[in-house]
């Protein structure tokens, strides 16, 4: 499978406006960007992140082809656990294809998003439906 992670702007800035509707953000110039579309072929599940100070990348939003659900509470990503060995995050949408680590994320995101685990819990079921399969 083929999953995908997506710079969706800096996070004091976006955060507060960020719905699973949103299609730009506001970037360090005041301007808004919109959102580069999603790598082909990305198959699995798709996870917004914006930029916290300090440089640190945080999940904010978590969708699949069924659900798309922005996160009451961001999750900082731990590169190697959460997408993969020789990963690296940039502002281009970049394609993992580590199940293992897709699936760390998102249980990650689970625990710490007690609101909103009904439906990201739907996503993982999903997920691991369409892993076993391929």
């Amino acid at each position: 499978m083929h999953h995908a992670l997506m710079y969706v702007g800096g996070f004091e800035r976006n955060r507060p406006k960020l719905t699973s509707a949103s299609t730009t953000f506001d970037g360090s110039d005041g301007q808004p960007h919109p959102y580069p579309a999603w790598p082909e072929p990305t198959d699995g599940i798709r996870v917004s992140f914006m930029e916290k100070a300090g440089k640190k990348f945080v999940a904010v939003r978590v969708a699949d082809e069924t659900s798309d659900v922005v996160l009451p509470n961001e999750l900082v990503l731990i590169p190697g656990e959460h997408f993969g060995f020789n990963v690296r995050l940039s502002g281009e949408p970049t394609v993992v294809d580590d199940n293992h680590a897709i699936m760390k994320l998102l249980e990650d995101i689970i625990k710490k998003n007690h609101d909103t685990a009904d439906e990201l819990l739907q996503i993982r079921t999903r997920f691991k439906a369409a892993a076993s399969s391929k």
